[in-house]
């Protein structure tokens, strides 16, 4: 059974008002955290490019402040006023308001609502969980919408862009479970050997990628998962074969798209927009408990790449925001435990 709840505990609290903006971790009570209806013993998080941004104050993910940051968490229930949870019951949430609208999950004890407050499913442990995290979310969401749109492993392979983070490297994983064929797109060439490990068929240099001008040439894709937005999404537009989806998740060089509606007339494709954070929650947990089964990424322990202790967090937002980061990076928040670290000392 979990702790009780202690009269205070440590969280990441971001503030921006007359005093400026600031960032760091800080006591407080869980009177001082948004409403809900279930307390949860934190045990587990995870460092997504949104938390980087708001934790340094380079995007503005935050709507209101104070917050405190973390867009995932797992734990224990230690107080509840739902029927849908017990005392001792292990749940997840991701995104669904958190380090947006409502206190997130850098935070030792935290106050949620049930209604977005999802059971951990069977086959996943929580620290599993929150490496699979708002990333792995995404990209199985970005493969159900696909293949509700009609995609299918026939088709032919599926381009993955950013493929070394957070997403692009749990999409590597998934798709390739789910029975397609790969092609990873880097800037990170060092990190091929490690794809291929995750199941990509191809790695791609994105440093030597050419995109033909023409608004459309020849097919190279059956269809993508775009981490990236601008040139790169512009380009994918021109080469996926007919009746492919492109599903866009994230802006890491542009928010910007300059292309023709020539692919979407004459090859009749697709461009799908995910949004994991507002997801619904019926499909929410009906993603969720296809990736603890069907989609469960084999390669967990490897795209696991580091866990950290709250005192590091800053260090992993920077090292997020200039591009080094490869995999995934666990925060652990467990109450008042001496437990050494998997991961701790990975590279």
């Amino acid at each position: 059974m979990p702790a009780a709840l202690p009269a205070d505990f440590k969280a990441f609290r971001i503030h921006d008002d007359e005093e400026g903006f600031r960032a760091d971790w800080e006591t407080q009570t869980i009177d001082q955290q948004s409403a809900g209806d279930v307390i949860l013993e934190v045990h587990y998080s995870s460092v997504n490019y949104k938390d980087a941004l708001a934790g340094t104050n380079r995007g503005k993910i935050l709507r209101r402040f104070p917050l405190n940051g973390g867009i995932d968490v797992a734990g224990v229930v230690v107080e509840t006023d739902s029927e849908r949870f017990e005392v001792g019951d292990a749940v997840l949430m991701t995104g669904s308001g958190l380090s947006e609208t409502k206190d997130g999950g850098y935070s030792e004890y935290l106050r949620v609502s049930s209604e977005w407050l999802v059971p951990l499913p069977k086959g996943l442990s929580l620290l599993e969980a929150m490496v699979i995290g708002t990333a792995g979310f995404t990209a199985a969401l970005a493969l159900y919408r696909m293949e509700t749109n009609g995609q299918t492993p026939e088709m032919g392979p599926l381009a993955v862009t950013g493929a070394t983070g957070g997403v692009g490297s749990l999409a590597v994983d998934i798709f390739t479970k789910a029975g397609y064929q790969v092609s990873a797109i880097t800037g990170k060439t060092s990190a091929f050997e490690w794809l291929h490990q995750l199941g990509a068929a191809q790695c791609i240099d994105r440093h030597g990628l050419y995109w033909p001008e023409t608004p459309l040439a020849s097919a190279q894709f059956a269809g993508a998962l775009d981490n990236v937005g601008g040139d790169m999404l512009n380009g994918l537009t021109r080469v996926i074969g007919p009746w492919g989806n492109i599903a866009s998740c994230g802006m890491a060089a542009s928010m910007g798209l300059n292309t023709t509606v020539m692919p979407w007339i004459i090859r009749g494709i697709s461009l799908l927009g995910i949004n994991s954070a507002g997801c619904a929650y019926d499909l929410r947990t009906q993603i969720w408990d296809k990736l603890a089964t069907d989609w469960r990424p084999d390669h967990l322990d490897t795209i696991h790449t580091k866990t950290i202790r709250p005192a590091e967090l800053k260090e992993a937002f920077e090292t997020l925001i200039s591009g080094t980061n490869q995999g995934r990076v666990v925060v652990d928040l467990r109450p008042h435990t001496d437990t050494p670290l998997p991961k701790e000392n990975a590279s």
